[in-house]
């Protein structure tokens, strides 16, 4: 290797929008690209035929464990469902997963998403405990170690979780994911952050929601992520139950309360936000807060519809995609339903445009570059500086036959599916081989 730089070449590279024809990626030994432009003779090349090269997808919500789920859970012997009968099902997996369960539904959802190009996931994590009564905090490490085993960039959003709703104890399955107190909860998110590289591996803070951590806790956690540089994620508003039940205990809905007490900056992220007014959607990207939003899983349990208009007044810029639940592991998916959604609901097209008119970039940037900026990392975009993080897409798959190269994002979004990825690269290292790219070297 040449200086320890090497060069990929792909027929198509998306950058700032666009497939791009004659684009060379340099890379360095470090697995950050140092270049794109066009290829220099100098250096080793990737050449990778009847490929198009695509940042990796930033899954910013995770739940892995919730992969148990799947196909459970979907019987109503008692009448329709919803989020809290899904709920239960929840929790009766909680009570039953041995810790190498656990971290075997990790590895199994993290190998899932690779495959579907997603390179970094930001793992929301309160199942914390094999053992409730020792509160031993087991499954932290659990999920890091199934992150490495897979290769998969994460941020591990360590999840503090104190009641079990309003003013209410934990009872059953939560008692797994208790954090009894502040000040030892901040001592042992220390101690993870030892584990973590920097690199591969990030912590951030994620209070799991209002009705499960009191006042004075959320103002100390949030003063110490403040003085840590530590990204905040957080659940707001994803059910009526939960606008009502915080209006009854605290006097005002979970974003009112959390704007008017909490320092909301752009370290921020609100999970779901499905109920949330506009005009609280717009207060909330005017102190740089940005919004996490999961399709599949908010249409799966019959959530409800985002105030999208507010949400893409600039461009989508605070939104992103998280696979939530994990009952469906496709970004592409995420992004078609973010807009078929609201064509559902709004019987009108066209809901997350640009400027143009365009859709296909602002939801591949929600799904890429606006995720990595919810999670702090240098990834999401080809561009200098950037992790190596890398989709190729197959160009002969049957799905893409016979579209323009200009129309090839609209049709990856809007009628593609993971089944297009080919290979998948983090951080440099080629994870997933097609045969076209170098063999895998997975651990």
């Amino acid at each position: 290797m040449s200086g320890g730089l090497q060069q990929i070449s792909a027929e198509l590279t998306y950058i700032d929008g666009a497939l791009r024809a004659n684009v060379a990626v340099v890379i360095d030994d470090a697995g950050i690209i140092r270049s794109v432009g066009a290829p220099q003779a100098n250096l080793p090349t990737l050449a990778m035929r009847r490929r198009a090269l695509l940042p990796g997808f930033v899954n910013a919500h995770s739940h892995a464990f919730q992969r148990g789920l799947r196909g459970l859970g979907e019987e109503y012997p008692a009448g329709q469902g919803d989020f809290w009968t899904w709920r239960e099902a929840m929790y009766a997996l909680v009570e039953r997963l041995t810790a190498d369960q656990f971290e075997a539904l990790c590895v199994r959802a993290f190998d899932e998403m690779l495959d579907a190009g997603i390179t970094t996931v930001g793992e929301f994590h309160y199942f914390h405990h094999a053992d409730p009564a020792a509160l031993d905090f087991a499954l932290d490490a659990r999920v890091l170690a199934a992150a490495q085993r897979t290769g998969i960039r994460i941020v591990l959003l360590e999840s503090y979780y104190r009641t079990g709703g309003f003013e209410q104890p934990l009872a059953g399955g939560q008692r797994r994911f208790a954090t009894p107190a502040v000040e030892p909860f901040l001592r042992h998110l220390e101690s993870l952050a030892k584990l973590c590289d920097g690199n591969m591996r990030r912590i951030g803070l994620a209070p799991h929601s209002l009705r499960a951590v009191p006042p004075e806790d959320l103002r100390r956690l949030f003063a110490v992520a403040r003085e840590r540089g530590w990204r905040v994620h957080m659940h707001l508003e994803e059910q009526q139950r939960e606008v009502s039940d915080c209006e009854a205990a605290w006097g005002r809905r979970p974003m009112r309360w959390a704007l008017d007490e909490l320092p909301i900056d752009d370290r921020f992220t609100a999970i779901h936000a499905t109920h949330t007014p506009a005009e609280l959607i717009r207060e909330l990207r005017e102190r740089g807060g940005r919004v996490c939003l999961c399709p599949l899983t908010e249409g799966n349990l019959g959530d409800g519809f985002p105030a999208a208009a507010a949400l893409a007044a600039d461009g989508a810029a605070g939104v992103c995609i998280g696979s939530d639940s994990n009952a469906r592991i496709d970004p592409f998916e995420e992004l078609r339903m973010m807009e078929w959604g609201q064509r559902l609901h709004h019987q009108r097209r066209g809901v997350w445009r640009d400027q143009c008119g365009g859709l296909a970039a602002v939801l591949l940037n929600c799904g890429t570059r606006n995720g990595a900026a919810a999670l702090g990392v240098p990834t999401g975009a080809i561009e200098p500086g950037s992790a190596a993080d890398f989709c190729t897409i197959d160009l002969d798959a049957a799905c893409l036959a016979g579209i323009d190269r200009a129309a090839l994002p609209a049709a990856l979004v809007f009628g593609a599916s993971a089944a297009v990825v080919r290979d998948v690269c983090v951080g440099g290292r080629w994870v997933r081989s097609s045969g076209e790219s170098p063999i895998s070297n997975r651990e």
